[in-house]
Formats: C-alpha cells, structure tokens, sequence
C-alpha cells in the first residue's frame, strides 16, 4: 500500500463493501441456475443445461456446509485478483499507480459485480480463472512450456465452469504468434487446455452417450434465431416445422426466455433435461433460420451487442425477473417447491448442502446501505464501450501491442459470444470489464521506471523488466 494511495482507498472501499453484503445478504444470494449448480454438488454427474465445473467447485466446499464459506471465497478471490492485477500493472507493465488503481476500480466498486459475487452462480469462478490466465500469459519475459501449460490449464478449467471461456483459447494462440513463440509453448498449451475439456467431454458421453460439454447447444442457437425465424415467409422442412416461434417477431418474448416457456416449441418442463433428438432438430431449425435470414440475424446481434451491451440506461432484459435477481433484494425469497435436473426438490437440494433452509436474510442497516450503493454507483455500458475504444485506439497509436490486443480481444470476444449464440444478458458483461480496462491502462498509461528493487538488487517496478517482446512483437533473445 505505501506510495499507493488511490489504490489503497479503492482497495479498503472494495473490501468494506463486501463485508457490508456480507452483513447485509447472508448467507447467499439466488438465481434459478444455482438450484442445479447445487444438485451437481451434493451428488456430481455432468448436467445437460450447463457445464458442471461450478457445482464441482461447489463439491469442494461440501463438507462446510456453508454458504456464507462460498460467497467469502468469491468475493475474496475477486478482491485478490485485482490486487494482482494492479501489482502487474505497475511492477510488470510499467503502467503508472494512479492508471492502474483506475484500471482495478470498477472491479473493487461496481455494484453489480460485488452483487454477483454474492449470487451462487458461475460467473465470479469464471472471471477468476480467466482474468488469471490471461495476466500469467501477458506477463513480460518469454513464453515458456510452463507459463503456457499453467494457462492452458486455467483456460480449460474456465471452459467446463462456461463455455464462453473457449474462444478466448484462440485469443491466446494468436497473441503467442504475434509474439513468435516456439512451437514447444503451442503444445503444452493445447495439450493442458484439452485435458480438462476431454476429461469433462468424455465423463458426459458416459452419462448421456454424447461426446460434448451440454445438451443444449441445438436448443441455445434455437433460442437466438428465435427472435426473428419467419416460418410463413421461409417454409421450413416438415420435421423442423413444429420448432417455428409462436407469434410476430416484433411481439415475441427475449430469445434466452423463449427456451423456457411453459408452452415453448421446445417443450420445456422444469425438472426434465432436453432430449437429444430435441436439441439435434433445434440446432437444424436454427442453421436452416440463419441461412435463409442471414441479415435478420446479424441484426439481433448486432442490436445485442451494440446497443443494448453500451446503453446508459439498464431495462428489464431478457425478463424483468431475470434482471431483478441482478439487484439486492428488499424482501427474502422462498425456494420454490419446483423440481430439479437429477432428482429432488429445490428444497431438499439446498437442505441436503447447507442443513438448513439456506434462506437469504435481508438484515439493516447493511442492506439499505447496498442498495442505496447500487443505485448510485455502476458501471454503465456507454462507459465500457469508451473503454473499449480507448483499447482499440491504443493498438493503433501506443506501444505494447500484443499485449493490448490480449487484454482488449479477450474482452470484446466475453461480450461478444453470447449475442451470437444465445442472448444478451446483463451479467455476461462483468467478466469483460477488467480485461477492457486492462487494455486501456497498458496502452495508454505506461510510465517512467520508479523505485529501487527487493529482487537481488535489479530494478523493481515501472521498467523493471522492460517487455521490449511484447512492443516489439517478437520473443526477447535466449542467454
């Protein structure tokens, strides 16, 4: 903390905030996913609705039989990769304090990210594991076996916890060609990426007799292309015809909430995984949708990822119950009596967990303290999407290239993959703000070298080891 005063009060913020919604929200906070994430972690099997990486997590801390235990470790694993990231900013990429401390704050102070930590969902695990990933492959020297085997690991562990974590794979390999690394590193990194995803794919194809991380990936792409599939003026092929939407595009309900109606064409029931020739029709309608309406697709995607991605103003999408779990409650809520993928009720899965009800209690002052908190402090989409542009202009005019389009690709790749293959949803933008604001604090907020050093007395700090590799876009010279 000494000769770090902005971030030392962004810091103390962020952690006093979260011990408030500790205080305030105990134990946890609930979204309808966390029922399933739950059931994974009393008895493990690879779920059909969604990779089961976070139950497994979950399954860890079984023993405890606490939730207050996991909404502690999330918020605390966020408050740790923050101070890293600030350290490696300053220490590593020669970014000024006061830059970086400004790159870490919307992670320390948003309001709905410290909310998400507290919901038992996927998304904080997911953030830790790739934001960590990528800071290891961005830091300056060369790119070894190791360093690209540990990434590749955390990349693989961040796929089976949310797919979207796949993509940002390919970001890492074209960073290290930018770079011009040794084939040895592309190896290790495919190798230790495809063992948790082969692990994951084959232990699901002995449960559910297919090779794959889910069974809705048909179903998901459906969803998307129902926001605008015109049945009467593309006739479909007889088999997929009874997957067209109901109703005009124009009055149709949120592409994600389309899967789940109650009279869905994909003929949803709470407790009932999709069949597999369900989700094989659906992906066919979906492909079949796409290629007879190509602009009407780009036009939902675009519309998702353009406006309602870098909107001041939040609205209640893709359903107002859905964006309202997205707030600090003002009243607990019950679990509903509904069953649950792999047996059971909603009830009995959170009882078999914690041994007790699991209900969140809403306890004052620190409650109103949260919620006048978010109402008065966010970050808004129009802000990420400058910080966006600050990024992409700095790949354009600054140094430290590589590493920019590392930080900057992998964030518009998180916002991005969603709209394409699903829906937009207000929580997939949080785990895209760091890597955005890291793209900007290295491009533009390089300073001079400061301060002697701890480590065998070479210089520690701004320039310390300077990266000429990653502004010169090749591999430093082996001594």
């Amino acid at each position: 903390m000494r000769g770090n005063r902005l971030f030392t009060v962004v810091l103390l913020a962020g952690v006093l905030l979260r011990v408030v919604t500790m205080l305030g929200f105990p134990p946890a906070l609930w979204f309808n996913d966390s029922y399933d994430f739950l059931r994974v972690a009393n008895d493990p099997f690879p779920h059909q609705l969604r990779p089961s990486g976070y139950g497994l997590f979950l399954w860890l801390l079984k023993p405890f039989h606490s939730l207050a235990l996991v909404t502690i470790l999330q918020h605390a694993a966020v408050v740790g990769i923050a101070v890293l990231g600030y350290r490696m900013l300053v220490r590593e990429f020669d970014v000024r304090r006061h830059w970086a401390a400004l790159a870490v704050a919307p992670v320390l102070l948003d309001a709905f990210q410290i909310e998400l930590e507290h919901l038992l969902l996927s998304d904080t695990l997911f953030t830790v594991l790739v934001f960590g990933a990528m800071l290891l492959m961005a830091r300056p020297g060369t790119t070894g076996w190791r360093r690209a085997a540990l990434v590749g690991a955390l990349l693989g562990l961040a796929s089976v916890t949310r797919t979207v974590g796949v993509p940002l794979f390919v970001i890492v390999v074209l960073y290290l060609l930018l770079r011009r690394t040794r084939w040895t590193t592309y190896v290790a990194l495919g190798a230790a990426f495809v063992i948790p995803l082969g692990s994951y794919a084959t232990w699901y194809e002995s449960e559910h007799g297919r090779f794959g991380m889910s069974g809705v990936d048909g179903i998901f792409l459906w969803g998307r292309t129902a926001a605008f599939a015109d049945c009467d003026a593309h006739r479909p092929p007889a088999e997929l015809a009874r997957l067209c939407p109901y109703g005009a595009a124009d009055d149709r309900p949120a592409s994600s909430h389309q899967i789940w109606e109650a009279n869905s064409p994909t003929g949803w029931t709470d407790g009932e995984p999709f069949p597999a020739e369900t989700n094989a029709l659906a992906q066919r309608f979906a492909v079949w949708a796409i290629m007879n309406q190509p602009l009407d697709y780009v036009r939902v995607v675009a519309y998702d990822f353009f406006v309602r991605t870098f909107a001041w103003e939040r609205e209640p999408y893709p359903t107002v119950g859905t964006e309202a779990r997205y707030h600090f409650p003002t009243e607990a809520r019950t679990h509903k009596d509904l069953p649950v993928i792999g047996g059971g009720q909603r009830p009995s899965v959170v009882r078999e967990y914690t041994h007790d009800a699991g209900r969140t209690r809403i306890v004052g002052p620190y409650a109103d303290v949260m919620r006048w908190y978010q109402e008065h402090v966010r970050i808004p989409g129009t802000v990420l999407g400058l910080v966006l542009l600050a990024g992409a202009a700095g790949m354009v005019w600054r140094r430290a290239r590589p590493r920019t389009f590392l930080f900057w690709s992998s964030a518009v790749t998180l916002l991005a993959v969603p709209p394409l293959t699903v829906d937009f949803d207000y929580r997939y933008m949080l785990p895209a703000m760091p890597f955005a604001c890291f793209a900007a604090a290295v491009a533009w907020g390089r300073g001079r070298p400061a301060g002697p050093s701890r480590r065998g007395g070479k210089p520690d700090g701004p320039g310390a080891e300077r990266d000429t590799d990653a502004d010169a876009g090749t591999e430093p010279a082996r001594t």
